[in-house]
């Protein structure tokens, strides 16, 4: 499932990627703050108009995946954004947590919580 929704944000495919999210959505950023469903797609359209080569990639031996009993699953790992910038790759590596709800035989996402964009104090 991580691969299928970094599949349609590598895409910057807004719509596929939105069919993976809750209704009820809660996106938490440390540097962007808390956003809803609808805010989350407004922003996912903004950083693709405005940084239009942008990928993510997983770091390889980061993600750890645990069912949570009659939910869904957590997912936690690292992951690697990078964009062109001056010519030259601009690449960071964040943290993620995402919790997954299952709904019959689909699985989206309900909660993100997405940290390390700076540096700790």
């Amino acid at each position: 499932m991580d691969t299928a929704i970094f599949d349609a944000f590598n895409a910057h495919d807004v719509e596929r990627l939105m069919t993976m999210f809750t209704d009820d959505l809660e996106f938490y950023h440390d540097t962007g703050g808390l956003t809803d469903y609808r805010q989350t797609q407004e922003n996912f359209k903004k950083m693709f108009a405005g940084t239009p080569d942008i990928r993510r990639d997983l770091v390889k031996g980061s993600l750890e995946v645990y069912p949570v009993k009659d939910h869904g699953a957590i997912e936690i790992g690292e992951h690697r954004f990078c964009h062109k910038e001056n010519s030259k790759d601009e690449c960071g590596i964040f943290k993620f947590a995402m919790i997954w709800r299952k709904s019959g035989e689909s699985w989206k996402i309900s909660r993100v919580i997405s940290y390390g964009h700076q540096p700790p104090h």
